[in-house]
């Protein structure tokens, strides 16, 4: 597996991490600018717990793509990124057309690029 690669998978999942730290620390007014969502929507209670338990998942997937890297090797190691890609790529592809069109250029993109080059 090429370098090249393993670089863009770290790099998929510290902005997974990233997305999870936005979603579960960050105050209202970031997360609102940074979702594309109203302020008044991301400043309840309610959508404050949601968002936090997303972050949970996304920061999941972030350490469980880097972790990959020093516990797998091969053709395990392949495999498990294809999956963990081919996930992000069902979720962004969703998120794109549900919550905010940003989704497809800052994680859909990065993963489908990642998945063809597992491939090759």
């Amino acid at each position: 597996m090429q370098t090249f690669t393993l670089i863009l998978a770290v790099l998929i999942g510290l902005e997974h991490l990233g997305i999870m730290a936005l979603e579960i620390f960050a105050g209202p007014k970031s997360q609102a600018k940074a979702f594309d969502m109203p302020f008044n929507f991301v400043n309840l209670p309610n959508a404050r717990v949601a968002m936090a338990n997303q972050g949970i998942y996304n920061g999941a997937l972030g350490l469980l793509i880097i972790s990959s890297l020093f516990f797998f090797n091969g053709t395990a190691l392949v495999t498990l990124l294809k999956l963990l890609m081919f996930f992000i790529m069902i979720v962004a592809t969703y998120g794109g057309f549900t919550a905010t069109k940003k989704i497809f250029g800052l994680q859909l993109l990065p993963a489908t690029l990642v998945f063809i080059l597992l491939w090759l």
